[in-house]
């Protein structure tokens, strides 16, 4: 098959495992508590990404395991809760597109943290983006009612996370491969996630009910799936058509995830719509080279 193709095949199967996630969040959310369901996701995708990190492991300086741990921590754990606390009153298509932000806090963070050069294209699309993400917070009916402006604020601050790993790993863990990384990461974080799933009392629900298993396989499907597997198809996407390529996988996860919630009912009006294009907008021209 023409190498072309195949790439493409590989961007759509991404667009879609990754558009998914925040459906299947919200379904997880049907009978288990969100730390259950993030703990679920990451004990998941941990243990079955476990070979390649028992693989790879003997390789990692020991020194550099504690960064791993804490990447792992700040770029898949804690985002992880914060998505799915935030799903408790939010809608699955408004979190897929406030997830559009990490790419504008990828600079924001590496700007402020890591010192790395701007340029006015990027604080421009920097402006855009967050300009969007304010408009479709206000533009959500019933804002006053609930916990709906916090829930928000707790996925702009997973994705300010998301930021700040991509900048740590790059600075930090340059010379160790970013697939190493990513199944030891999620492989020792599987730890308290387990842990998380004990205290919560997971493993003491009927956990053989029809629609508690119907959460909990969600729940994995998102760690499995959309977590570890994802997580390789990307790297083979880097690998095969290189990190522009790749990355625009960001512009289609929103409208995979708008549709999934259209499919399930969730509102959506034409504020929102034009908030999700003044977003994608602001993250485009954020990610474009200067001439």
């Amino acid at each position: 098959m023409n190498k072309t193709v195949i790439d493409w095949l590989l961007f759509m199967l991404l667009s879609l495992i990754w558009g998914s996630s925040f459906i299947l969040m919200k379904i997880g959310l049907g009978q288990l508590s969100s730390y259950q369901v993030a703990a679920v996701r990451i004990a998941a995708s941990g243990l079955i990404l476990l070979p390649i990190a028992l693989k790879c492991i003997k390789g990692i300086p020991a020194k550099k395991l504690l960064l791993i741990f804490l990447s792992g921590s700040i770029g898949s754990l804690i985002p992880a809760f914060l998505f799915c606390m935030a799903e408790e009153k939010v809608d699955s298509s408004l979190a897929g597109t406030l997830n559009a932000l990490t790419p504008v806090f990828i600079i924001i963070n590496g700007v402020i943290f890591f010192h790395t050069h701007t340029s006015v294209n990027k604080v421009t699309g920097i402006a855009i983006a967050l300009s969007g993400s304010v408009l479709l917070l206000l533009s959500k009916r019933h804002l006053q009612a609930g916990q709906n402006p916090m829930s928000v604020l707790l996925i702009v601050l997973a994705t300010f996370l998301y930021g700040f790993n991509v900048n740590m790993v790059s600075k930090k863990l340059l010379h160790i491969p970013s697939l190493h990384i990513t199944a030891v990461a999620l492989s020792l974080n599987a730890i308290p996630a387990l842990l998380i799933l004990v205290y919560t009392g997971y493993f003491n629900l009927p956990l053989q009910h029809t629609l508690i298993l119907i959460s909990t396989s969600a729940a994995v499907v998102l760690g499995v799936g959309g977590t570890a597997i994802a997580t390789i198809i990307f790297y083979m996407l880097v690998k095969r058509a290189g990190v522009i390529f790749a990355s625009m996988v960001t512009y289609v996860i929103p409208f995979v995830a708008i549709a999934w919630g259209i499919i399930y009912g969730e509102y959506l009006g034409i504020l929102q719509v034009i908030c999700m294009v003044i977003i994608l907008a602001g993250v485009y021209v954020t990610n474009k080279k200067a001439k």
